[in-house]
């Protein structure tokens, strides 16, 4: 239980799972993932996280890719009807997903499978007997749809179908736990409420909270930009981990790392405390973990050797990857070659840093703002103390 429970925001109902764990058996642990994006980043990882965790205690796991369901369009956390996606949209997502999730989950002991199997053979009138189990009332109960509701905003009818058709998934899987966002409360709570009508046990559910992103303040997303894949190269999981300021390290280290457990986690606030460990090397020790799951310990060594190199100065920073920056013949000069190397948003802001004297070119603080860098010219470029990249100038 200490092992489930960690980093949980809510655990509904806790004696229900202890009796059920109790009793030998091996549980089908539920969690669904509407393919609306075709790439996961950490923030999905949080919930594939703790379904690993259960597959490690022998239970089995059944990841359920809502392609019927992404066609309706959950609107959780939406303030507006969100837009379906169409079939073709939802396969080509759903492929993508099934080949990333087992770089955390054990292939072997997972169950993937589509709700399309079930909604796909479903009558109309299957579905209004469905729709029949729950009133406009209680549906308006969900906190964003009473929102949307009490400002005259529009909700379409098919929107309501979501939960029933997400708490339709448990009964289908016969779920004894379901996983969920703590957005996703409500849903999870229609699945307790279908089974029961259909005479299965209620399926415990588990919240988990949902992960700031880079940011430290918003939820992890693509469109806030403040997110990491999990495709994306080691070099970049471990720049960008180390980005991430100490207060949220904490939060990462909870609900994304295998290897650091609570009682470690205890022991290195109070090292730090006593100023006998460095946050950073902390922070470093999580971005190896993570850079290892999605790329392999050689891949994360090697980036955190680059890391070292042209952070801390130790080391070789030929292992940092190199990168093609397509400039003109006549070159261009250092503002426009950072915003071109995508270290700096605008020239703007790259002049602005090189006032602060804080660009550097292989560990030197650039001081001519003038100076061309032609084609065939190669660097490491740095700006702060945590962006840089390798770079090598090619003709346009």
């Amino acid at each position: 239980m200490e092992l489930i429970a960690r980093g949980a925001d809510e655990i509904l109902k806790r004696d229900e799972l202890e009796s059920r764990l109790a009793s030998g058996r091996p549980l089908r642990i539920k969690a669904g993932f509407d393919p609306t994006a075709p790439d996961l980043h950490l923030g999905h990882t949080v919930l594939l996280n703790k379904m690993r965790q259960f597959q490690d205690l022998g239970h089995q796991v059944v990841f359920l890719i809502g392609d019927f369901t992404g066609m309706i369009g959950d609107p959780t956390g939406k303030n507006v009807t969100r837009k379906p996606l169409t079939r073709e949209d939802v396969l080509a997502n759903a492929q993508t997903y099934s080949e990333q999730v087992f770089k955390v989950l054990d292939r072997e002991r997972t169950e993937v499978r589509f709700n399309s199997e079930w909604f796909g053979q479903m009558s109309a009138a299957d579905m209004i007997r469905l729709a029949s189990q729950h009133t406009v009332a209680r549906m308006l109960e969900r906190d964003d749809f009473s929102k949307r509701y009490a400002a005259q905003q529009s909700i379409a009818i098919h929107e309501f179908l979501y939960p029933l058709v997400q708490g339709y998934d448990s009964v289908a899987l016969k779920a004894d736990v379901e996983l969920g966002g703590t957005d996703q409360k409500f849903n999870l709570l229609m699945g307790r409420g279908l089974q029961e009508h259909f005479g299965q046990p209620p399926q415990i559910v588990l919240t988990m909270p949902l992960l700031e992103g880079l940011d430290g303040v918003q939820k992890m997303s693509k469109s806030l930009g403040n997110y990491i894949g999990i495709n994306e190269p080691a070099i970049d999981i471990v720049t960008k981990t180390m980005k991430i300021d100490d207060v949220l390290m904490w939060r990462w280290i909870e609900l994304l790392s295998f290897e650091i457990s609570v009682a470690q986690m205890a022991q290195f606030r109070q090292q730090i405390q006593a100023g006998e460990l460095n946050p950073r090397d902390l922070k470093l020790r999580l971005a190896r973990e993570l850079a290892a799951r999605f790329h392999g310990a050689q891949a994360a060594d090697t980036a955190v050797a680059g890391w070292n190199a042209a952070v801390r100065g130790e080391g070789d920073t030929a292992s940092l990857p190199l990168h093609d920056v397509r400039v003109p013949a006549e070159g261009l000069r250092i503002a426009a070659l950072l915003t071109a190397a995508g270290l700096t948003p605008s020239n703007s802001e790259a002049n602005r840093k090189l006032k602060e004297r804080a660009v550097r070119i292989d560990g030197e603080v650039v001081e001519d703002a003038q100076r061309l860098f032609a084609p065939g010219f190669e660097a490491v470029l740095a700006v702060g103390k945590r962006t840089f990249a390798r770079v090598r100038l090619v003709n346009e």
